[in-house]
């Protein structure tokens, strides 16, 4: 129904419209009932009816005919002027009233609607602490509460829910991320130790080729296994919200995870670019140096021979911006939403070979941009590959 309106029908507004529009209402009603009433009035004011009988001085004879104001009228003649008189005062003063009522109304109007923008506003505060709330949460700071004071009515019913519902929450998920940090921890030892055991076993001179090659077979499962744990560790460390944040160049996070990947893609036969300019950040340098390293070993290995992977850093409102660009197989539109999901590849005979990853790189990446309060954007590009997009705030 307001779908006219230039602007976006918020309920402050609705209620606005909704406040200005009962009162001009009620005032239309008022001024037509005291224009009816007044009118009403006047009738019972009007000038009572003569009946004269007028001598003549010189005759003696007896007419009801005397002069006003030069002109000879009778009695009957009399009470219309009287009355047309009257009649013309009354629809002067009417309409005199009801032209100074409906500019009365109109400003009475205007301050309504300003009296009802402002009441809506404030009935709408608690709303907009519970709104806020939301946000927060959704950005993973579950350890925000509304906390709403005031009179016990439905608003501070519905703000007490959302804190039960966020205390509910926040036990969850610091219950899981507890959980596969434990776990992953645990695990870490036995896959230690068989690595070491295998690693001996490779040493040995006396070993035969079939056991060499077992074992190498082995130490390689183990070791994906290993970076299946430390990715779990990591992502659980970086789903908490930061709460020490220091100034970080980005430049020097990503030259640093530049290096780290040049020998793979040099093996892969894919050509690293960068252009890095000065861009300060507020974070956790480990972190960021974390998802600029998934990010490029991500691009570097779904990715083609002779192909190649741009990373760029620069300086924009608010903040930083990561943005690392790949060639590569074309990704579908409909995938680009699941790709930030634990252990979910894109879908493709290519993208799923067991030496490209545990399948928690962007996961990890996901997780580090919100403990950040950032925000990572993946769009395909018209050739293939992807062109990955990471903002995150400024000191």
């Amino acid at each position: 129904m307001l779908a006219w309106l230039p602007f976006r029908p918020t309920i402050r507004i609705r209620l606005t419209l909704l406040y200005g529009g009962m009162f001009l209402m009620a005032g239309v009603v008022l001024l037509l009932l005291m224009y009816f009433f007044v009118q009403e009035a006047l009738n019972y004011v009007a000038p009572p009816k003569f009946d004269f009988a007028v001598v003549d001085p010189n005759t003696g004879r007896i007419s009801n005919t005397f002069s006003v104001g030069g002109v000879p009228m009778n009695s009957d003649q009399l009470n219309q002027l009287i009355a047309g008189r009257h009649e013309t005062a009354s629809s002067v003063a009417a309409n005199t009233l009801l032209r100074k009522s409906l500019t009365v109304l109109v400003c009475l109007a205007v301050i309504a609607f300003a009296a009802g923008y402002a009441m809506a506003g404030r009935v709408l505060r608690p709303l907009g602490r519970i709104t806020r709330a939301a946000r927060d949460v959704a950005s993973s700071d579950l350890h925000r509460r509304i906390e709403l004071d005031g009179p016990d009515d439905e608003l501070k019913e519905l703000a007490d829910t959302f804190d039960d519902m966020l205390d509910r929450l926040d036990r969850s998920f610091d219950s899981q991320r507890r959980f596969v940090a434990n776990a992953s921890h645990e695990l870490r030892t036995p896959l230690a130790i068989n690595r070491t055991l295998l690693e001996v076993q490779l040493s040995d001179p006396a070993a035969s080729a079939d056991l060499q090659q077992l074992g190498k077979t082995l130490l390689a499962t183990n070791e994906r296994s290993e970076q299946l744990v430390e990715g779990l560790l990591l992502l659980a460390r970086s789903e908490n919200e930061l709460t020490d944040r220091r100034a970080v160049e980005l430049s020097e996070v990503a030259t640093r995870a530049l290096e780290q990947t040049r020998g793979e893609a040099d093996k892969r036969e894919v050509e690293l670019r960068s252009k890095l300019d000065p861009a300060v950040v507020a974070g956790n340098g480990v972190l960021l140096e974390r998802l600029a390293l998934n990010l490029l070993q991500n691009a570097v290995r779904y990715n083609t021979p002779g192909g190649w992977v741009e990373l760029a850093t620069a300086t924009v409102p608010g903040g930083g911006e990561l943005v690392v660009s790949n060639t590569g197989p074309v990704v579908p539109g409909y995938e680009l939403e699941h790709i930030f999901e634990p252990f979910r590849r894109v879908k493709g005979a290519d993208r799923t070979r067991s030496d490209k990853g545990v399948g928690l790189g962007l996961s990890i990446v996901r997780s580090v941009v919100r403990a950040h309060g950032g925000t990572v954007e993946a769009t395909p590009r018209a050739g293939g590959g992807l062109t990955m997009r990471v903002r995150i705030p400024a000191p």
